[in-house]
């Protein structure tokens, strides 16, 4: 593969494949190691003629994950810990605690959802990925992308409601 394809590629899709890396480990080293490793393996083992580059980058992050899972055999921590810079002001710490509780909820409802479930709103909301994508990656058609993506979305907002509680 050529360097600057690689290059063009890894500008184009290093921040949200990080982002959904980080989404099923939760470490931010360990993401950027796969990050990396996805990318060195579209360099060595990208097909030729291969129409959907973001979908391939996607399977082959979502394939070195699991597959370092299976050599782990033990869960990765899921949280990391809180900072907070210093603020001058108590409102703007406030906001930010508020706003990082918020996240860390969302994180929780979020890793309760099924495997499939999750993937499918990782890549839809933080990946931009279209259903048709996601159907790519996950080897189901996008009509089952559509219903896992509506199904996740209602136990969301329940698992969300009953978080804030």
């Amino acid at each position: 593969m050529d360097n600057e394809i690689l290059l063009k590629l890894y500008s184009l899709y290093q921040k949200e494949l990080y982002l959904y890396l980080y989404s099923f480990c939760g470490d931010r080293h360990l993401a950027e190691d796969l990050l990396h490793e996805t990318f060195l393996k579209a360099l060595l083992a990208l097909p030729d003629g291969h129409t959907n580059m973001r979908a391939w980058l996607y399977m082959v992050a979502r394939n070195l994950f699991y597959n370092q899972q299976k050599k782990k055999s033990q869960e990765i921590l899921m949280e990391e810990q809180e900072c907070f810079p210093e603020k001058n002001r108590d409102e703007d710490l406030l906001e930010k605690i508020l706003e990082e509780e918020n996240r860390r909820i969302l994180y929780q409802a979020i890793r309760r959802l099924e495997v499939k479930k999750r993937e499918v709103i990782q890549m839809q909301y933080f990946g931009g990925m279209s259903q048709k994508e996601i159907a790519a990656v996950l080897h189901i058609t996008p009509e089952n992308v559509r219903v896992l993506a509506y199904r996740a979305k209602k136990e969301l907002k329940k698992d969300l409601e009953e978080l804030k509680k």
